[in-house]
C-alpha cells in the first residue's frame, strides 16, 4: 500500500475482492439513481451519471441492474438521498473523509460515529481534516490499457494535471471542473475508464505501523460495510512490508 495506492478508495484496497457483490451493486445503484435524478437520465448528457454507469460496468454490474437504477429516478421511485461528508481521525493520527448518500441523516451519522470510535478513532467537525486534502478529479485505468508512457502522452493531450502509474494501474488527476472534459478526451485515446469521479487527495501522508494499520483497516471495513457509505478517503501510507505481515 505504498506509493499511489494510498490514494485509492476502499473499493480498490487490498482485500476489496472479498467484498460482497450484492452490497457493492447496492452502492453503485444508489449513485446511479442519485446522478440520474440530479440531471438528465441519459449518460451522454449527464457527466455524473456517465461516470457512475462506467464505474458499475467496471465492476461487471449487469446492464439490467444499471437500467433499473436509472428507471427508479425517472419513474420517481428512488428514495430522496442526500450527500453528506463526515470527517474524523483514525489510529496513528490518520485523517479520514467519509462520503455518504443517505435518506436518514441521524442513522448514518450514528453508524459512522460508531464505526470510527469502536475502532480506535474519533469523529471530527466539518473542515477538521479536509483542509489537508485537495479536491481533484480522478480518472482510473487498469494496467492492461498500456504502459506509463502511452498513458502519460494521452493524459497530457487530454489536459490532465498529473498521473501516477504502477503495476496496479494508472491514476490521472485533473482540476475538478475539468474532470469530465478530460475523461471524454481520454476515452477517445484509451477507451472507457474504470472510474471518473471527484476525489480527495492528501497533501501529506502518514506512515502507519503494523499495529495501527490492522486497526485502521478494521475501521475502514466497518465503514464500508454500511450501505450509506460510498467512499472512504485517507492520508495513510502502509509499507509493503507491513502489508505482507498483515496478510
Amino acid at each position: 500500500m505504498a506509493g499511489h495506492s494510498k490514494f485509492k478508495n476502499i473499493m480498490h484496497r487490498k482485500g476489496a475482492q472479498d467484498k460482497k457483490r450484492s452490497a457493492m451493486f447496492s452502492k453503485l445503484s444508489r449513485e446511479i439513481t442519485v446522478a440520474a435524478k440530479m440531471g438528465m437520465p441519459d449518460p451522454d448528457m449527464n457527466p455524473r451519471l456517465r461516470a457512475a454507469v462506467n464505474a458499475a460496468k467496471a465492476q461487471s454490474m449487469p446492464k439490467d441492474n444499471i437500467q433499473r437504477a436509472i428507471d427508479k429516478a425517472t419513474g420517481g421511485e428512488g428514495d430522496n438521498y442526500e450527500e453528506i461528508r463526515y470527517e474524523g481521525f483514525g489510529p496513528g493520527g490518520v485523517s479520514l473523509i467519509v462520503e455518504a448518500l443517505t435518506d436518514n441523516r441521524n442513522r448514518t451519522a450514528t453508524n459512522v460515529r460508531t464505526a470510527i470510535t469502536k475502532n480506535g478513532g474519533n469523529m471530527g467537525t466539518a473542515g477538521s481534516v479536509s483542509h489537508g486534502f485537495d479536491r481533484l478529479g480522478l480518472i482510473s485505468y487498469p494496467a492492461s490499457v498500456g504502459g506509463e508512457e502511452k498513458v502519460l502522452e494521452a493524459a497530457l493531450e487530454a489536459g490532465a494535471d498529473d498521473i501516477t502509474s504502477s503495476e496496479d494501474g494508472h491514476e490521472i488527476w485533473t482540476a475538478p471542473d475539468a474532470l469530465h472534459e478530460v475523461a471524454g478526451e481520454l476515452e477517445k485515446a484509451l477507451g472507457e475508464p474504470e472510474s471518473a469521479k471527484l476525489a480527495w487527495r492528501p497533501q501529506t501522508t502518514v506512515e502507519v505501523d503494523e499495529g495501527d494499520a490492522g486497526t485502521l483497516f478494521k475501521l475502514i471495513d466497518a465503514l464500508d460495510d454500511d450501505d450509506d457509505v460510498q467512499t472512504v478517503w485517507g492520508n495513510y501510507e502502509v509499507s509493503d512490508e507491513v502489508m505482507e505481515k498483515l496478510g
